[in-house]
């Protein structure tokens, strides 16, 4: 083997060692929350599943939906600022009230009946996914290292795996002039 061959086989095989080290826990947190995030529809400990309420009939108002989610002890709502988002679902009849305390309530959006109350464990599991629940730096600092460090190991993985038929087609090819 040549010296250039063996000198790229031996730098791939310690960057492929060392990387997998370094990103063995971020890539196992990626891992398995991104596991658990493809399956979120389907297990309701991971996102409550979408209630029916009145399709195409829009007409709660704002003071409806904050004094609806007040009434829900969980959600531990007194005003706007303890809910993180609404999603609107006009085709399922359905408001879905998200407060920071991660709880959802899904009103119907005719009436403002509440319809659930569950713990949405989507929202820290996706936050765990990329690095944010930890820190915000963390995203920036473990996590995008920690992917352009996978992005080497793959390529070194690569590598690696071809190499050996490299080898013996560069033989053969002697072997045959």
């Amino acid at each position: 083997m040549s010296n250039v061959l063996w000198a790229a086989r031996f730098l791939m095989r310690k960057s492929h060692r060392w990387g997998a080290l370094i990103v063995a826990f971020p890539f196992l947190i990626v891992l398995v929350t991104g596991f658990l995030l493809q399956l979120k529809k389907e297990w309701p400990f991971v996102q409550p599943p979408t209630q029916k309420g009145t399709p195409l009939a829009l007409e709660i108002s704002f003071e409806t939906i904050l004094a609806n989610s007040q009434a829900v002890p969980e959600a531990s709502i007194k005003s706007w600022e303890d809910i993180e988002r609404l999603d609107v679902r006009p085709d399922k009849g359905i408001i879905k009230v998200q407060a920071k305390n991660y709880y959802e309530i899904q009103l119907d959006s005719q009436n403002g009946k509440v319809l659930q109350v569950a713990y949405r464990n989507s929202d820290w599991i996706e936050a765990m996914h990329d690095g944010s629940w930890f820190h915000d730096l963390a995203k920036l600092w473990i996590f995008l290292p920690s992917a352009a460090i996978v992005l080497v190991l793959w390529i070194s993985g690569m590598y690696l795996f071809f190499l050996p038929w490299a080898v013996k087609m560069g033989k053969k090819s002697k072997k045959s002039n």
